[in-house]
């Protein structure tokens, strides 16, 4: 590379002032210097949190498994992201969204519709991968931390070694981060962390503790109301969760459920696995496929199909489900009889895309119309108030 560390100042020692030029609409904030990103370079951060010892202004450390005890030394300003699940997690923290994602096209924003004075324009970010991943590009991009787990760019990006890592994290920012979204890796050989885990060691990075905590005890109560509303184990149908491309799909990717977060509203209201006792592979591991003929094998009560998220669900069932039902095959699924053919969420999402899209869950499998969650609450979180 053209870039080294001789004669350079990196942003391990000087944090560059001003924040992001990405559209984080955060309407209503109390204005305060301890609720703004480039007051939060400088004072240490925006709530003086016990994440470290950096509530003072002076450096401090979070640690996190794979990368273990990270130093920084004022709170970081930019930032990039491996996915969705982590740039949700920024924007609960009232922070500006990243600069930068693995593909910015699976960061489904829309779920903030749903929220009040919260919004994210992603047209300004950038998509790390480009047919490859450019160490160049991080030298462009210039973050003060990269909360990405290292090792899914090392083994899922043929192109990077410890030693691309080492020099990225000595001339532009360290790597911060825990591939938690999916248990089917191979080389994930270390601790995961559930969602709320990850999101309170990113809070400490930003130093924003006590948003983090505020999230915590809204997601205690929610869980409470999903819990009333989940039926008895033997009234739980069977669901497969798919990977679903385009409008006519003829095969699928298979998920098998465990404890990646991507999967989280599902556990949480208890369906059951009609994967789980089907011969096959995650596709994470294998990369297989199944058509509908070993679909029919199972025959489960509910597909849940990924990869369609940009589509509404009048968008949904006038393409994919309309073609399922005209389908020889897809047409004999009783899912597809019963019209229980439903849009199966992202693979990523973080504390606010969570309360949403296990609200939009408890609907498509139960049937429930309440809310489950207060909207202005969620607001009045990200927005400081």
């Amino acid at each position: 590379m053209a870039h080294g560390s001789q004669g350079r100042l990196t942003r391990r020692n000087v944090l560059v002032s001003g924040g992001s030029a990405l559209g984080l609409s955060l309407a209503g904030c109390t204005g305060g210097g301890s609720e703004g990103n480039e007051d939060a370079g400088t004072d240490g951060g925006g709530d003086g949190g016990d994440g470290g010892n950096g509530g003072d202004g002076g450096p401090y450390t979070v640690s996190m498994e794979p990368v273990g005890e990270v130093e920084f030394e004022s709170v970081p300003e930019t930032w990039i992201a491996n996915n969705g699940s982590w740039a949700d997690m920024g924007v609960a923290l009232g922070y500006e969204p990243p600069e930068a994602l693995w593909l910015t096209g699976r960061y489904h924003t829309q779920y903030y519709d749903e929220i009040p004075d919260v919004s994210v324009d992603t047209s300004g970010m950038t998509d790390l991968f480009q047919d490859g991943v450019s160490k160049e590009l991080f030298y462009e991009l210039d973050a003060d931390v990269h909360v990405i787990d290292p090792n899914f760019l090392l083994n899922r990006y043929e192109g990077w070694e410890q030693a691309d890592v080492d020099e990225i994290t000595e001339n532009v920012g360290p790597f911060f981060g825990n591939s938690i979204f999916s248990r089917g890796y191979e080389w994930h050989g270390y601790r995961y962390y559930t969602l709320y885990e990850a999101f309170e060691k990113l809070s400490q990075v930003f130093q924003r503790e006590e948003r983090y905590e505020a999230f915590d005890e809204l997601h205690g109560e929610f869980q409470g109301r999903v819990e009333e509303v989940v039926p008895p184990e033997e009234e739980r149908p069977e669901v497969a969760v798919l990977w679903a491309d385009g409008d006519q799909p003829e095969s699928f990717l298979p998920y098998l459920m465990n404890e990646g977060t991507s999967f989280k509203q599902w556990r949480d209201l208890g369906v059951r696995d009609a994967l789980a006792s089907l011969d096959v592979q995650d596709f994470h591991s294998s990369r297989g496929q199944i058509d509908y003929e070993t679909l029919l094998e199972v025959d489960p009560d509910v597909l849940l199909l990924r990869g369609q998220e940009a589509k509404t669900a009048s968008e949904f069932r006038e393409t994919v489900v309309s073609f399922m039902e005209d389908h020889d095959v897809a047409s004999s699924l009783s899912a597809v009889e019963n019209g229980e053919v439903y849009r199966g969420g992202p693979l990523y999402q973080g504390p606010i895309t969570n309360l949403v899209l296990t609200e939009r869950a408890a609907n498509q499998v139960y049937g429930v119309e309440e809310e489950l969650f207060d909207r202005e609450r969620v607001s009045e979180i990200v927005n400081g108030r």
